[in-house]
């Protein structure tokens, strides 16, 4: 876009199929894939989480039906070791987590989830395991199978220790000195308790937790989201009381999480004026 381009690895989120005329037959015609990489895109936002699904839905494939041979090919291999490269690249980020924009995932509208959003760390998580495993043994993958070892053990403590609240956790929060500029800061990421919405203390039971939206300094989107909290379970993401707490969660709270629809995607829904300020005002995010 404007003579850029996105690093390579990266999955479309979808296709188009154009009809052309083929050379110096004008009768005959073939179909061909147009894909789309973000350039297409409302927003013109690259798609994070198709690459993840595509090695998770691999692996799938390769267990379901018992046929490996498609995850053995030199190609797929070869796409399986660029989204890695993508998503194991070096930059400015501090956290193990993986740093994505709004509109860049399943919730593809402006909701405010910029940052590290719990649903894409839950399908990166589950996407690197994968990886490991069908990742063809040779040389050039020893140091990419020792990147991915180090970025699980690294992601899966933050997201068990950082991003889950309970009571516990909310009264630990509410007792967090601000400004600590040391190594061994309790409150890492400089949160202030005024940040803790007064729906959430009501609103949390005293029997299970959950995964927050987001986590990133002085910000803690408290939203429940229910993609990442279940795709944190079905991958044990979440530990096994942690996993239990939420599921304990969603049946104290099942008139609020379910209600007239199968499942709801956010909860709460933004109201007021925070709505305009975060959604961009655009009307397909109601």
């Amino acid at each position: 876009m404007d003579c850029h381009s996105p690093g390579q690895g990266l999955m479309p989120a979808s296709f188009k199929v154009r009809t052309v005329p083929l050379d110096g037959d004008d009768s005959a015609a073939e179909e061909v894939l147009d894909p789309d990489f973000g350039e297409a895109a409302i927003g013109r936002v690259a798609p994070v989480d198709s690459g993840l699904w595509w090695i998770i839905l691999l692996r799938a494939y390769g267990k379901c039906s018992g046929d490996l041979s498609v995850q053995e090919r030199i190609d797929v291999q070869t796409g399986i070791k660029m989204i890695l490269r993508l998503c194991l690249a070096d930059g400015f980020d501090m956290f193990p987590t993986l740093l994505v924009t709004d509109g860049s995932c399943m919730i593809d509208r402006c909701m405010g989830i910029h940052g590290h959003p719990l649903e894409i760390q839950a399908l990166f998580y589950s996407a690197l395991l994968c990886a490991r495993e069908m990742l063809a043994p040779e040389d050039g993958s020893a140091d990419l199978i020792r990147a991915v070892n180090n970025r699980l053990v690294a992601l899966s403590f933050h997201i068990r220790e950082y991003y889950w609240i309970d009571m516990r956790k909310l009264n630990e929060i509410y007792r967090y000195k601000t400004e600590e500029y040391s190594y061994d800061a309790v409150n890492k990421f400089n949160i202030y308790p005024d940040q803790i919405s007064p729906w959430l203390v009501e609103w949390m039971p005293n029997k299970g937790g959950y995964l927050i939206g987001n986590l990133q300094p002085a910000h803690m989107d408290f939203r429940f989201f229910s993609l990442g909290n279940l795709w944190s379970v079905v991958s044990s993401l979440a530990t096994a009381d942690q996993s239990h707490a939420i599921l304990d969660l969603i049946e104290a709270k099942w008139a609020d999480l379910v209600a007239d629809m199968p499942f709801k995607i956010c909860y709460p829904a933004l109201e007021g004026q925070e709505w305009p300020i975060i959604t961009g005002s655009d009307p397909k995010n109601t």
